[in-house]
């Protein structure tokens, strides 16, 4: 008698329903042991949105009725760029839905759509240039300067509207009164044209947003660096500025 001849048979599979029944059962088992993480993502993923949503609002309405100079300012749309750079692009679109909501509870919709635009779009533009890194500050600047522009004609609108005054004229006002001391410092002798206002006033709020949005996208590298989410790294002058700070 052989060796082989004295191993003992291999046994035949069950061909029965309750076999093939039983290796899906243990299939459908093995499934869940393999993505436990995605079910335990999503209540996580709600809790994170809504809790960032209520911070970006909570921001806003503390700077309100409590104006802490431009310190808080800075955060407005960080809270919201987070959830994006966390969560995604659906994510980011419900926080700031959520936070618009929750501000036309607390102070109405004008104010509530106030910081939506620019502040809550703002967050989820920030966000998706920001995701994986992929986006030059130069860029992402550029863009949020452009939404934060359009912003700041969105309220003029809107409280003109609301108000029923042209405030426009008092920014006019102000420019004029700015071209008017800076043609005296420069000991030019003429006054300002119509078209040379306008175009200062738009070129004073693009420059304003552009500090603006620099300064954003400093304090949310230095704080979402700490967080696990980073963002690019800023121009190589700015790291070695904040080197030689430290």
């Amino acid at each position: 008698m052989s060796i082989l001849d004295s191993l003992p048979d291999q046994p035949e599979e069950d061909p029965s329903p309750e076999s093939q029944t039983s290796r899906d059962h243990w299939l459908d088992k093995e499934q869940q042991l393999m993505h436990p993480q995605l079910k335990a993502d999503a209540p996580l993923k709600m809790v994170e949105t809504a809790f960032l949503a209520s911070t970006a609002s909570l921001i806003w309405f503390i700077n309100f009725y409590f104006p802490l100079g431009p310190v808080l300012r800075i955060f407005f749309p960080v809270p919201i760029a987070l959830v994006y750079l966390r969560w995604g692009k659906r994510a980011a679109w419900m926080a700031a839905l959520t936070s618009g909501l929750l501000l036309m509870v607390l102070m109405g919709p004008a104010r509530s759509l106030l910081f939506v635009m620019p502040y809550g779009f703002m967050g989820v533009l920030l966000g998706a240039t920001w995701y994986r890194r992929r986006v030059p500050w130069i860029v992402s600047i550029t863009l949020g300067t452009l939404l934060g522009t359009l912003g700041v004609f969105f309220r003029l609108w809107l409280l003109s509207v609301l108000s029923g005054e042209d405030l426009w004229i008092y920014v006019i006002t102000q420019v004029t009164e700015f071209i008017e001391w800076l043609f005296l410092k420069l000991s030019i002798l003429a006054s300002p044209s119509v078209f040379l206002i306008q175009v200062g006033a738009i070129a004073l709020i693009l420059l304003n947003n552009f500090i603006y949005l620099f300064v954003v996208h400093l304090a949310a590298w230095l704080l979402f660096e700490r967080l696990g989410n980073p963002i690019p790294r800023p121009p190589r002058w700015v790291q070695v500025l904040m080197d030689n700070e430290g």
